[in-house]
């Protein structure tokens, strides 16, 4: 496919989704994000929360229609099937706009994310005249998400969230982070754990999916156990469909490495995080479904359903933790440099010697195994 015969029409895309929505249809409601506070997160800092326009969504919309139809078109005059092409140009795209829309395409065309970071602090009739012209435009859809805030989704009433989803929301994805006070304090997350649970509640009894993103490590060494306790309980409380565990990787331009510095932050290592997150599953009585969608995630295959697949997931931490102390180094290595997914892939050879090798040159230098792995993590965020 020669893209140079495509037009450059273009729309604005922000700078994050969920893993899960990597092939939806990327429309950009607000700028940033009203909080802006949190130490962990880099995305927005030093950038001003704007509310976007009437005009510039609906506009944005009708463009990423436009080119809906032109590689619908394309793949018409062509005779080629249209996901077909839609892979095709997402590889080759003029743009990201026109990428994004191949890969809305290519991935049946079903699925809206509606950016920014919490756009559900929009008046609720705005995003009701947004859901309206976004399912006019197209009118197969049938997933729309968001990210939000508990704060937001607490103040939100019941019948503006019951208003949403009859409107088309699907589901909300909101950071939990830690269901612990003191930890969410440091981390200047600007939510309670009541703050939490009211927010939650409201959007579950409101119907819409909820899920909820729990940061494993985020108390530290000194905190951890407070905070797997408390997140559980928090969680229970809640009942979420969701919960996604995300591990805390910390960067230089994060607000939060500067306590690492001063000595104020002592990260856990991967070891601490798999037995917190142990805690926090032997302390679940919810009916939720544990994913652990992220290479930053140390054990990937820790997720399934809750109530009934507590058991195998606390195995494959079991099984984690009764290797003897070299082989987990040599997975947490593996992990971390992305070749190792599953516990499994130490009996790969290939990929076996290659961390191997990586392993004796750690040795021969005199290297921390830990500062390692945390340099290693820093480039999936």
């Amino acid at each position: 496919m020669v893209v140079e015969s495509l037009s450059g029409d273009t729309y604005e895309i922000g700078p994050i989704r969920p893993p899960s929505e990597a092939y939806s249809l990327l429309i950009r409601l607000t700028r940033n994000c009203p909080w802006n506070r949190c130490k962990f997160c880099p995305i927005y800092k030093g950038q001003r929360f704007e509310l976007r326009t009437m005009e510039e969504i609906e506009r944005d919309i009708d463009v990423a229609r436009s080119i809906y139809d032109e590689i619908s078109k394309a793949a018409q005059s062509r005779g080629i099937d249209v996901r077909r092409l839609a892979a095709d140009i997402a590889g080759n795209a003029p743009n990201d706009a026109w990428r994004n829309v191949a890969l809305f395409i290519y991935a049946g065309g079903r699925h809206v994310f509606l950016q920014d970071a919490n756009s559900l602090v929009m008046k609720t009739p705005d995003l009701l005249a947004v859901l309206r012209h976004l399912k006019e435009r197209f009118p197969d859809i049938n997933r729309i998400t968001m990210y939000a805030r508990s704060h937001t989704a607490a103040r939100k009433s019941l019948e503006d969230l019951k208003a949403l989803k009859e409107a088309g929301i699907s589901r909300l994805h909101i950071g939990l982070e830690s269901g612990c006070d003191p930890v969410l304090s440091f981390m200047d997350k600007g939510v309670t754990a009541a703050d939490h649970i009211a927010g939650g509640k409201n959007v579950v009894a409101s119907g819409i999916s909820l899920s909820e993103y729990v940061m494993l490590g985020a108390g530290g060494r000194t905190m951890w156990r407070e905070h797997a306790l408390e997140t559980a309980r928090v969680l229970n409380e809640i009942n979420p469909d969701y919960i996604r565990f995300r591990t805390l990787t910390i960067q230089p331009r994060m607000e939060l490495s500067k306590d690492v510095a001063e000595g104020n932050f002592v990260r856990a290592s991967d070891e601490e995080i798999v037995a917190e997150e142990k805690l926090i599953l032997e302390n679940l009585n919810v009916i939720s479904t544990v994913a652990s969608d992220h290479i930053i995630n140390l054990l990937p295959d820790v997720e399934g359903k809750l109530p009934e697949d507590k058991e195998k997931m606390l195995a494959i931490i079991d099984e984690f933790q009764s290797l003897p102390g070299e082989e987990r180094d040599l997975f947490k290595l593996g992990r971390r440099l992305g070749n190792m997914n599953h516990l499994k892939d130490l009996q790969n050879g290939s990929l076996r010697s290659e961390a191997e090798r990586v392993m004796a040159r750690l040795k021969e230098s005199g290297g921390d195994l830990d500062e390692v792995l945390y340099t290693l993590m820093e480039r999936y965020i």
